[in-house]
């Protein structure tokens, strides 16, 4: 009874284990779904949207929310060919030029929410409109095609088996675990979401610390982009808005509190593979499309009310 107790006060262990469970089921009642294979490709999709929610959980653990994330990895997957120079042959100078700019945008973000004191939430949506229309002005309706090293290797590759995109999602959640559990600047992150006027009231930089949260989701979300451009080799407009409900669902799944101050990446981790795997699900049984985004809205609708029934007590 202790134990059981123990697991469901614990959410990303009963996620972990929610996610086990439908992998053995799904694997014994549907043929071919527990296959390597299929489980490798499930895991790449989810390291897309493991690293897209990578940025978007600090700022959920802070207290906002980065609804700018779709455009951002938009706008990588597209302005990443047009910018990588012929004479580069590694591609590395592409690579760092959009991710300077995914920072960029997120530092924008930031710097709206503290100095101009608007809204996460609408600074974050108005520069997602913004870079929507802009890239409609830059590509119009046509996709444009990768021929970056970096970003293939990135998209194609797989030492000893492994996607190269799994590698990068290990890598990035062990530096997200460190940066919130065992760097003074976590702990800043997690008091200023649990009690901003306490933690102020502390010392701690609301202006500084809300400039750096936001730096990092545009850098996660331009990460992401170069992950999904190179495994579809191509980018275009709208390539990334199925990851802005995805990214906030799957830290929510992951027991982090929409409404700041309580939660932890490795909660995130098996909310982003348990999104795929119920969207492959979905795909199986031939249901309609539109029941991922019917599930996706009442599972965050659902969690934001428990959300607020706890801040109330």
């Amino acid at each position: 009874m202790m134990r059981a107790k123990a697991i469901l006060r614990n959410p990303p262990l009963l996620t972990f284990l929610l996610v086990a469970l439908v992998w053995l089921i799904a694997g014994l009642s549907l043929r071919g779904f527990g296959a390597y294979g299929h489980l490798r490709y499930l895991l790449e999709l989810a390291a897309v949207i493991g690293i897209a929610a990578a940025g978007q959980t600090l700022v959920v653990l802070m207290g906002g929310i980065d609804l700018s994330v779709g455009a951002v990895i938009t706008v990588t997957a597209i302005l990443l060919p047009l910018l990588s120079p012929a004479w580069d042959p590694t591609g590395l100078v592409g690579v760092a030029l959009v991710l300077a700019i995914a920072v960029g945008i997120g530092l924008l973000n930031g710097a709206g929410a503290t100095f101009l004191q608007v809204p996460p939430i609408i600074m974050t949506l108005a520069m997602a409109t913004f870079l929507q229309g802009m890239l409609v002005l830059v590509a119009g309706g046509s996709a444009v095609t990768v021929q970056n090293p970096a970003v293939l290797l990135l998209g194609q590759s797989r030492p000893l088996g492994v996607p190269a995109g799994v590698v990068l999602w290990i890598l990035v959640s062990a530096c997200m675990l460190l940066l919130i559990h065992r760097m003074p600047i976590g702990a800043r992150f997690l008091a200023l979401g649990a009690n901003p006027l306490a933690a102020r009231l502390s010392g701690v930089s609301t202006t500084r610390n809300t400039l750096i949260l936001y730096a990092l989701s545009g850098f996660f979300a331009g990460l992401a982009g170069l992950l999904l451009l190179g495994m579809n080799r191509q980018g275009y407009v709208g390539i990334g808005d199925p990851y802005l409900l995805t990214s906030i669902a799957a830290v929510v799944l992951g027991g982090t509190s929409i409404l700041g101050g309580r939660g932890t990446y490795a909660g995130t981790i098996p909310g982003a593979i348990l999104l795929v795997t119920t969207t492959a699900l979905i795909t199986v049984v031939n249901a309609s499309p539109g029941w991922r985004s019917i599930m996706f809205g009442s599972l965050i609708l659902a969690l934001l009310m428990i959300s607020g029934r706890e801040a109330r007590r």
